[in-house]
């Protein structure tokens, strides 16, 4: 499997990540194609990448020039510009993607519909341009997937056309919604909306870097050069050395045996609702002889503190155990199959790019056999049988 890895250490910017790319090996044509086809004046801006350093790390520059006047765009306007250009159906999903991301967040900061959402800086041609191009170099490399290092938050104030707006900008700060976030970098503005909305949209995965045999690497330059870390965003290509996916979680333990266990049903359904992997009860004999049970819950990094005050607000539990682990998983897919049931929704998990099995969707047979009057068992045995790899 080809992964795609951002070492965020300074930080990102859509720019950052193109020039990255372009350092990586991606052909700057490749990039210059794919603004040019979009329907935009070419007479407005120009693309160069240059060689540059960052505290004397060798790194690649991209630019975008434009007139001193650029207008402003609303979402809808560029996801049609974006659906109407020619570019290839890949590079459109992915830019489509990110500029989706760019609307919620804008949408949901100033309390409009997504359709009336109007972009400022994210709306000038060098934006538009940065995206598409980071969407086009992307699709070029045929990567697999896309991982992604916690994000700076940055601090201090950053001109925007709203005035002074504090770091996070409010719209970077909705997009890193779910992303692991750190304050070890110093002030300014480290992570950009466009930065931000690149990672949001196309990472399937934060942490450390996942295990895989490196290729390739590439420096992007930042157009700032901050005082305490080079200003470059490092990503990373490479094949993983098995099929079997592998991250990082964390482990959230209790034992409770003073509680009423129709709570503690619920208490897992609200667990599932607010983000965790994996829940589960198990019997134990506690002190004084007293049955109780053991809850275990798998949870991203990122969900941990909110999942322990879940179990803290709604079990008798008076403290949380929580430990990092590593998970090896096999890869999961969800596509519709054809049966004499009908059209039914299943998991296929992968090894690698082997096809290990195919598993019935829980609900998918339970609304066929309340459908048809069947039993549930038997629907399993049918969709299992019909489904089942040749």
């Amino acid at each position: 499997m080809k992964i795609l890895y951002f070492d965020c250490f300074a930080g990102i910017a859509g720019d950052m990540t193109v020039a990255a790319l372009l350092d990586l090996g991606v052909p700057f044509q490749v990039v210059q194609e794919a603004v040019a086809s979009l329907p935009l004046p070419h007479s407005s801006y120009s693309l160069a990448a240059e060689k540059t350093s960052r505290k004397g790390i060798a790194a690649t520059r991209f630019v975008v020039s434009v007139e001193e006047h650029q207008p402003h765009r609303h979402y809808a306007g560029i996801a049609a510009m974006i659906e109407e250009s020619p570019l290839p159906p890949g590079v459109k999903e992915k830019a489509q993607r990110i500029f989706f991301r760019l609307a919620e967040a804008e949408a949901k900061v100033h309390g409009v519909e997504i359709g009336r959402v109007h972009f400022h800086e994210v709306g000038g041609v060098d934006s538009i341009a940065d995206i598409v191009a980071a969407a086009a170099a992307i699709d070029y490399l045929g990567v697999d997937a896309i991982h992604a290092s916690p994000l700076p938050l940055g601090s201090g104030f950053v001109e925007s056309a709203h005035g002074l707006l504090p770091v996070p900008a409010p719209a970077t700060a909705e997009l890193l919604r779910g992303i692991p976030v750190h304050g070890a970098a110093g002030a300014g503005e480290r992570v950009t909306p466009t930065g931000a909305a690149i990672v949001a949209a196309l990472a399937t995965g934060f942490g450390p870097a996942p295990a895989m045999t490196v290729a390739g690497t590439g420096c992007g330059a930042g157009t700032r050069d901050f005082d305490d870390l080079p200003n470059i965003l490092r990503v990373f290509l490479g094949e993983s050395g098995a099929g079997l996916d592998r991250d990082e979680v964390q482990v959230l333990e209790t034992h409770i045996d003073d509680m009423n266990p129709e709570v503690l049903g619920y208490v897992l359904e609200r667990l599932f609702d607010e983000g965790a992997l994996d829940a589960a009860l198990s019997p134990l004999q506690m002190k004084k002889s007293r049955p109780g049970v053991r809850l275990t819950v798998v949870a991203p990094p990122e969900r941990l503190e909110g999942l322990a005050g879940l179990i803290l607000r709604e079990t008798t539990a008076i403290g949380v155990r929580t430990y990092p682990a590593r998970r090896f998983k096999l890869r999961r897919e969800i596509e519709e199959r054809q049966t004499s049931l009908g059209p039914v929704r299943v998991k296929l998990l992968r090894d690698g790019e082997t096809l290990v099995r195919i598993a019935p969707e829980y609900e998918e047979c339970r609304r066929i056999a309340a459908e048809r009057g069947m039993p549930l068992v038997e629907v399993y045995r049918i969709v299992e049988r019909e489904t089942a790899p040749r």
